[in-house]
């Protein structure tokens, strides 16, 4: 009996595409990064990028492709081929966050993507330039309140996990202060050094050198509670009960990726992220290694993008 057509077709595709894949990676893969270099998406990029490149045998070099709250970045890999060589490594702003914020962020977070890992979370610190005066988030709450008007913070981009969290401070707290978006960690922390803004929530990574340094004031972590290795630094709760937020970081491919090929992804990902070496790297920023599988990844993203949502339209902020 003749075999169908269609049959043969179908058989011959995924044969091709199993010997596309059967010696992946062939080829350098590139990491987007949708925010400038020097911030904690960066840091972590490039950390992870070098591990993966030992444990898959090939280099994978990180390119940063900031603008639009992430959008840019997110956009060009969503537009790549789905071959496992571009992939995304972003936050929860354009994974969760910017679908709420704009009319057309040019992707869907869920359609455009296929979840790879979600790879870790950081405490997100809220920082002040050491010459601000107050120094601690009872001080900084009751300042504003007085001279309303009077202060403002920088973000890493509108959207961002930075931007949401002092949004959340505001509405908490009953407080104005006037938003300054940057394009990355870098340069917003470039000006809070520099006077030009007040404070600003940042990812730990990012800010506890400076800190350290007595470049920035720390007055809190945004964590339900304070976090081990940094006991000194009182959560931003012990003011605001109930006051909580954290960044996290994700590796996404362009939708219709072959499965074989994300799940060689994932199980590199999960490798690195399980090993006692890159836990201990991690830990002395306070970031706490995640992983689990695709469909772990698929189900934490959309939950974040629920709450994130409720905080957007509960601020009312419309970026378009």
């Amino acid at each position: 009996m003749p075999l169908n057509p269609r049959f043969l077709l179908a058989a011959a595709m995924l044969a091709a595409g199993a010997s596309a894949h059967a010696g992946y990676p062939e080829k350098p893969i590139t990491f987007v990064v949708p925010f400038p270099p020097g911030g904690t998406t960066d840091i972590i990029a490039r950390s992870l990028a070098a591990r993966l490149g030992t444990e898959l045998k090939q280099t994978v070099v990180v390119e940063n492709r900031p603008g639009a709250g992430g959008n840019i970045g997110a956009q060009a890999v969503a537009r790549a081929q789905p071959d496992g060589y571009t992939l995304l490594l972003s936050t929860a702003g354009p994974l969760s966050i910017n679908q709420h914020l704009y009319k057309n962020p040019g992707y869907d977070p869920a359609a455009s993507f296929a979840p790879v890992a979600l790879v870790a979370a950081v405490p997100i610190m809220l920082v002040a330039n050491p010459s601000a005066p107050f120094k601690t988030v009872a001080e900084l709450v009751d300042y504003a309140r007085k001279h309303p008007g009077k202060l403002s913070y920088g973000s890493q981009g509108n959207g961002t996990t930075s931007h949401l969290t002092m949004e959340l401070l505001k509405t908490q707290a009953g407080i104005g202060i006037q938003h300054i978006p940057y394009r990355g960690s870098a340069p917003a922390a470039t000006d809070l050094m520099g006077g030009v803004v007040q404070v600003m929530f940042d990812n730990s990574p990012s800010t506890l050198p400076f800190v350290k340094g007595g470049k920035m004031r720390a007055l809190g972590v945004a964590s339900p509670k304070r976090v081990k290795g940094m006991e000194d630094i009182p959560a931003v709760a012990e003011t605001l009960p109930g006051f909580a937020s954290e960044a996290w970081f994700g590796l996404v491919a362009p939708a219709s990726t072959p499965a074989a090929t994300v799940d060689i992804l994932n199980k590199a990902v999960n490798k690195i992220l399980s090993s006692a070496d890159y836990k201990q790297e991690l830990a002395a920023s306070g970031t706490e290694p995640l992983g689990g599988t695709p469909a772990d990844f698929a189900r934490y993203r959309s939950a974040e993008a629920a709450k994130w949502g409720e905080i957007v339209r509960a601020a009312d902020i419309r970026l378009d």
